[in-house]
Order: structure tokens, then C-alpha cells, then sequence
């Protein structure tokens, strides 16, 4: 291999060290932030818990019916379900940033990119980004021989 063509591929190897770093820490920030959303549901989770204590507890008012209890059931369970995928996929990114910085899990982290292209706008960005750096030969050298950070 020539002088110059070496220096071009150690050249490329630190720009996509560098950016697998930097995908890494915004893997980070994303699986931060998708664990801080993933709580929402359970708002839903508390107000059919409301539901079902009051359709239990409650003592109606003249002309009003309770609300039905297996409302009430329906809010928990829609709760509960769309907090522990918030959890799940939080913790999925936060894996995947993990690959990215150990340069292991190939596959996991483009899945995990593919999936965060659902998330919009930020996970839109975040995995078209992960997903165009993980697609370039160079990237997939570096995981194949595992080199980790320097």
C-alpha cells in the first residue's frame, strides 16, 4: 500500500472513530430521553386507576351513572403497556450506544437504528445518521476487528 493511500485510510478510520463517538453519546442522550417520555403513560395508568376506585367507591349523583369499571381497566392496562415499550425501547437505544462505542453488536445497533427512525423528529435523525455511518465499508471493518476506543 502506498504512503499516501495509508494516510487516507487512517485518515478515514479517525473520522468514523470519531462519529461512532459521537453517535454513541447521542444513542445516550436519546435513551435518556426516551425513558423521561416513557413515563407519560403512566398518567393514563393513574387516571384509570381514578376510573375503577370510583365506579367501586363512588356514590352517583341523581341522573348520573358511574363510569363503567372495565374503563377504568382498559386506561391501566394501555398505561402500563406503552410505559414498559418506552422502557424497553429506552433501554434497546441505550444498548445500541454501547455497541457503537465497544464497535460489537452490528446488527443490534442498525436494527435498533431502523426502529428509531419512527420516533420523529429527533429518532428520524438520529437513526438516518446512524444508519448512513454504519452503511459505509470502513464503519464495518472497524466492527468486524472489534478495535475499541483509543
Amino acid at each position: 500500500m502506498s504512503l499516501p493511500r495509508a494516510r487516507a485510510a487512517l485518515k478515514q478510520m479517525d473520522r468514523d472513530t470519531d462519529h461512532l463517538r459521537l453517535l454513541a453519546i447521542c444513542h445516550y442522550v436519546a435513551a435518556g430521553l426516551a425513558a423521561f417520555f416513557s413515563f407519560f403513560p403512566l398518567l393514563y395508568a393513574t387516571i384509570g386507576g381514578i376510573f375503577v376506585f370510583v365506579s367501586r367507591h363512588g356514590t352517583p349523583k341523581p341522573g348520573e351513572e358511574l363510569p363503567p369499571e372495565f374503563v377504568g381497566w382498559i386506561f391501566v392496562g394501555l398505561g402500563l403497556v406503552l410505559f414498559l415499550l418506552g422502557i424497553a425501547m429506552a433501554i434497546c437505544i441505550l444498548i445500541a450506544g454501547r455497541c457503537l462505542s465497544a464497535r460489537k453488536g452490528y446488527t443490534f445497533a442498525l436494527v435498533v437504528a431502523c426502529i428509531e427512525c419512527l420516533f420523529i423528529p429527533f429518532g428520524t435523525i438520529l437513526g438516518t445518521f446512524t444508519i448512513v455511518a454504519l452503511s459505509r465499508e470502513s464503519v464495518r471493518a472497524l466492527f468486524s476487528t472489534g478495535q475499541s476506543r483509543a
